[in-house]
């Protein structure tokens, strides 16, 4: 009997693992969709970007160096097809709703909706996770690190500003 409890236990185990979802596995399910564009920036690339200087966007005050240096991945989805839009909305839903994301920012104007959301503590953002979605498009951007809160919310003030 405890093999038979033992078995179901694992079994169980394994069967949820394989549901769970991140940003690399709805980016894996989704990139090769057509109509789909798909960006995925590996941690060997971000050690790269630890040797460029400072990197500041073109006529704004927003500095991306520290960010940057301190991500260890970055998917990007862009979908112009409507199941897939369906579906990338759900996924990302779920994937939300069983992490410990916060809501960061919600915005609505004119039928698009853009989300963010974070996990982290008070000093540290693990996480980062956007869904905007808008008739006939849907984006989905997630990026994991250990950026500095203040480093996180600075870049977010210097953009919101410009």
């Amino acid at each position: 009997m405890k093999k038979i409890v033992l078995l179901l236990t694992a079994f169980l185990l394994l069967a949820a693992t394989a549901f769970a979802q991140d940003g690399k596995t709805i980016y894996q399910r989704y990139s090769d969709e057509e109509n789909v564009s798909a960006v995925y920036i590996s941690p060997a690339m971000f050690r790269l970007f630890g040797v460029i200087p400072d990197i500041e966007l073109d006529g704004s005050n927003v500095n991306l160096s520290n960010v940057i240096r301190s991500l260890t991945s970055l998917y990007v989805l862009n979908s112009r097809n409507e199941r897939i839009n369906d579906n990338l909305r759900a996924d990302t839903e779920r994937y939300i709703k069983r992490g410990e994301y916060e809501l960061l920012m919600e915005a609505k104007d004119s039928g698009e909706t853009v989300r963010m959301y974070t996990v982290g503590d008070d000093e540290v953002v693990k996480n980062f996770v956007m869904l905007a979605a808008e008739p006939g498009e849907t984006t989905f951007i997630s990026f994991e690190g250990l950026i500095s809160r203040a480093d996180f919310e600075r870049l977010i003030q210097d953009a919101m500003n410009d």
